[in-house]
């Protein structure tokens, strides 16, 4: 099925454009020396000594991407991811209609788009400074949908690929399968739990490091994806 063999590819790439991205930013962050006097100096904002955010939360995603020179790699590896996001969910849509022999837009479709919609916007809003306490409420509420959104693509998608187990066990690895099952329940879990920390003032250090491993737990969901359907002809 073609469809396969598109999603196995935009999978790929789904995973490993932001994680390199992010990951730039941070070396950039943490060795600006390396653009000291070129036309790509970096930004005092977001210069940064050397740590493991995820391991210590001493920097923000946003901190070490949203100032120059780091933008000009994370907002165009956002958009691009963003777009991939569609055709990836978009061609799974495809694939369960084949599958059910039906021509309808599933729920995952939807939030999946969704959550394309709100990681491309909020990229592009990413460093833009407005001092208005409503444009910080609408960063943080535009980066929450983007989460929730692709939690819920990601749930509905899980559940759609167990009703159709039978179907597709010739095309599927069974193991990653639950893989991906497990992967979801534990990012919903994380974030129930985070809750009570995330809406409270302090704990800084804590919601930085959240905020890498879950964005890496999120894009994981992508890399087991590839490795899910069997290479086909």
């Amino acid at each position: 099925m073609k469809e396969i063999t598109q999603i196995r590819k935009l999978s790929l790439w789904i995973f490993i454009i932001p994680l390199l991205a992010i990951n730039l930013c941070l070396f950039i962050s943490q060795n600006p020396e390396f653009l000291n006097n070129t036309f790509l100096e970096v930004d005092q904002i977001g210069r940064s000594n050397f740590s493991i955010p995820y391991l210590d939360g001493s920097l923000s995603i946003s901190r070490a991407s949203r100032t120059f020179p780091q933008y000009l790699i994370f907002k165009p590896s956002m958009i691009l991811t963003a777009i991939l996001l569609y055709y990836y969910w978009k061609n799974n849509n495809d694939l369960v209609n084949n599958l059910n022999t039906t021509s309808i837009n599933y729920k995952f479709k939807t939030f999946g788009i969704l959550s394309a919609v709100f990681l491309a916007i909020h990229s592009i809003f990413l460093g833009i400074k407005f001092d208005i306490q409503i444009y910080k409420l609408f960063r943080r509420l535009v980066l929450l949908l983007f989460i929730v959104f692709e939690l819920i693509a990601q749930g509905y998608l899980v559940y759609h690929f167990f009703k159709l187990k039978i179907k597709i066990e010739k095309l599927i690895n069974k193991k990653v399968l639950i893989m991906k099952f497990l992967l979801v329940s534990i990012l919903i879990l994380v974030a129930l739990l985070s809750i009570p920390t995330l809406v409270t003032k302090g704990n800084t250090h804590f919601k930085h490091m959240l905020e890498w491993n879950y964005f890496v737990g999120v894009i994981i969901f992508y890399l087991f994806s590839r490795f899910f359907w069997r290479r086909t002809t």
